[in-house]
């Protein structure tokens, strides 16, 4: 089990039928942290209004949570927009994890990194819920038609793992120009608040990249992409990304996208 200093998680999308619970319990089993940062849409409370899925997979998630802070290792909470009621008891703990709105944190190398869910960087959450809500609909029916097409893909042997919104977003223009739009209005705030960077969620994109000199960098999901980034004892940071086939075969397979700084 390799040991880092901290792992940054966001957009896991608890209480719905989309979130990969039993893949998160697989990445949490192989890497132990001295601290996790739990950076927003945690708990997805929209999606609960409209049903509430909560598999045992998705229990065990905030049981290992639970433990992991009883044990010691130090749980930060930010929430996002989907688990924005929680943002009413921030300054609190809950079960020795740490509710925070927002967070500086500074890695092993020196580096300050604003931590912030990212959703107030969004004109469209902000401004304009109800198109919010409207998109929440629409990505949440993208990744349940995921789920069959990869039932069809493995029925017809074609290994790998393919996400069809990753590929919209990839092949739509307005997406993309959203992303880049989002990604600079975090850059700039960081840069205001002279720190090194930004690491937030929201976006469901995962990257690490330099922008103007600051790094940018953002979580991803658990819901499509299942990416996670981790900080290394010397203060690199990671992007993991944890395939569909490690969680079903962690110990056949290691299918790891990678970028460092």
């Amino acid at each position: 089990m390799p040991h880092v200093r901290t792992l940054f998680l966001s957009d896991i999308h608890l209480g719905t039928r989309a979130c990969q619970a039993e893949r998160l319990v697989d990445f949490l089993r192989e890497y132990s942290a001295e601290q996790t940062c739990l950076i927003g849409d945690i708990v997805d409370f929209w999606a609960m209004s409209r049903g509430i899925c909560w598999s045992a997979a998705q229990n065990t998630v905030v049981q290992k949570l639970l433990r992991r802070a009883r044990h010691g290792e130090r749980i930060v909470f930010i929430p996002g927009n989907h688990d924005e009621a929680l943002r009413d008891y921030c300054d609190t703990a809950f079960g020795n994890i740490e509710v925070v709105g927002e967070k500086v944190h500074q890695t092993a190398d020196g580096r300050r990194f604003l931590l912030i869910h990212g959703d107030v960087f969004d004109q469209v959450t902000r401004h304009h819920r109800w198109v919010a809500l409207l998109g929440d609909k629409a990505y949440d029916l993208l990744v349940r038609l995921n789920h069959w097409l990869s039932w069809v893909r493995r029925k017809l042997g074609i290994s790998g793992y393919w996400s069809l919104a990753g590929y919209a977003k990839r092949k739509v223009k307005t997406a993309l120009n959203f992303i880049f739009d989002f990604e600079e209005s975090a850059i700039r705030h960081a840069r205001e608040r002279g720190l090194d960077g930004v690491i937030c969620g929201h976006i469901h994109w995962a990257q690490i990249r330099d922008i103007g000199g600051l790094t940018y960098v953002n979580c991803g999901d658990w819901v499509d992409s299942c990416t996670a980034i981790v900080e290394h004892l010397d203060g690199r940071l990671e992007l993991v990304a944890w395939g569909w086939r490690e969680a079903q075969h962690p110990a056949e397979a290691r299918q790891r996208e990678v970028a460092e700084v």
